[in-house]
């Protein structure tokens, strides 16, 4: 990939970041979203002044970005790139959570775009509706078991236990970034699980 001259210094480094990311450097991953994270961070607080949604938010766009790098052009930094993916997930996600919020924790956004819920909330369902959600809980619960154990605690923990990001640190004894950026790669890989078995959720 060539550098576009036009990138500041920072632009340039962090192209030379994601080329490393795409040829599977997890340094590089790390880096990336150790740079920026906090930023984001910051960006999706403001937009939903909810500190547990901008957590998730955060993860979600790094998610994405990471997702999609093949999709990145140098024409413009990766910051400018990145800081668009975040906004418009919490936008998709403020008209959602305005629109109908029956939502149970924020769920996890397949390739599809379909966003599917690891754990049940809501009140008053008739019968139908329970058998049905405790049928996706169970499958969620079956998907999560095929996880590595690390990544299976850390998302038990998170989703059906549901601890904060602190709480996990300090029950695993583990660096906050840590354990956000481990969650992070276990949903990615619940979501690839998830694409394979849409059909039957």
């Amino acid at each position: 990939m060539e550098i576009n001259e036009n990138l500041s210094d920072k632009g340039k480094y962090d192209l030379k970041l994601v080329e490393e990311a795409r040829q599977g450097s997890q340094a590089a991953y790390a880096e990336l979203m150790e740079r920026y994270r906090e930023s984001i961070y910051f960006m999706m607080l403001k937009m939903v002044k909810n500190n547990d949604d901008a957590d998730d938010l955060t993860i979600e766009a790094f998610g994405k970005a990471f997702s999609r790098l093949d999709q990145y052009s140098p024409s413009f930094a990766f910051s400018t790139w990145l800081f668009k993916i975040a906004s418009n997930n919490c936008i998709d996600f403020m008209r959602k959570k305005r629109v109908k919020v029956t939502s149970m924790d924020s769920g996890f956004t397949s390739e599809t775009g379909e966003v599917i819920y690891i754990d049940a909330k809501s009140h008053g369902k008739n019968p139908e509706e329970a058998v049905i959600q405790s049928q996706k809980v169970k499958l969620m619960r079956d998907l999560v078991e095929q996880l590595k154990p690390r990544y299976r605690e850390l998302v038990e923990l998170r989703y059906f236990e549901e601890l904060s990001y602190e709480e996990i640190a300090e029950t695993l004894n583990l660096p906050l970034g840590t354990v956000k950026a481990q969650l992070f790669r276990a949903r990615d890989f619940l979501a690839n699980l998830m694409e394979k078995t849409k059909d039957t959720i």
